[in-house]
């Protein structure tokens, strides 16, 4: 069973859902479910891991916090934790193209598997899937829309 809060933010609502010890998904405003598969979910807005991401994630918005520090639950296969793991080294305000991600992954050869874990992320915005880019440097698919995306960026850059 997962415990669950609801949060506005600039970029809509978000979902929050944690374990009992650790954050299990970000979902974005309308999602159907089938990017991350979760259980039954109690809303619990005095959760101590939900308080704490809700915090982080204010901070994040108002550009004051620029690394999250919080216990993460990634329920995934080894490639797929093996490129959110690498989506963390990407620093703020920076870019990589997925080809990028599957060399320094060791997969050179993997960039739709690298995509296909992107889109699972089941942590957006607290692993930065949104700093992947396509080879040209246009924006490419993203579970909260591109138009999130996008400002997701633009707020890093600084440019809001």
């Amino acid at each position: 069973m997962y415990v669950s809060h609801t949060i506005s933010s600039p970029v809509g609502k978000l979902q929050l859902v944690a374990g009992v010890h650790s954050l299990r998904a970000v979902l974005w405003e309308g999602e159907d479910g089938s990017r991350i598969k979760l259980g039954a979910c109690v809303e619990d807005a005095d959760h101590p891991v939900l308080r704490e991401t809700e915090k982080q994630l204010n901070e994040y918005f108002a550009g004051t916090r620029k690394v999250f520090d919080l216990p993460l639950d990634l329920a995934g296969t080894d490639l797929q934790k093996r490129v959110w793991m690498q989506l963390l080294q990407i620093p703020y305000g920076a870019t990589q193209t997925y080809s990028q991600l599957a060399a320094q992954i060791g997969a050179p050869a993997a960039v739709r598997a690298v995509g296909a874990a992107n889109g699972r992320n089941p942590v957006s915005i607290i692993i930065p899937c949104h700093r992947l880019v396509g080879s040209n440097g246009g924006l490419t698919g993203f579970a909260g829309g591109l138009d999130n995306k996008r400002w997701l960026l633009e707020l890093e850059a600084g440019r809001l």
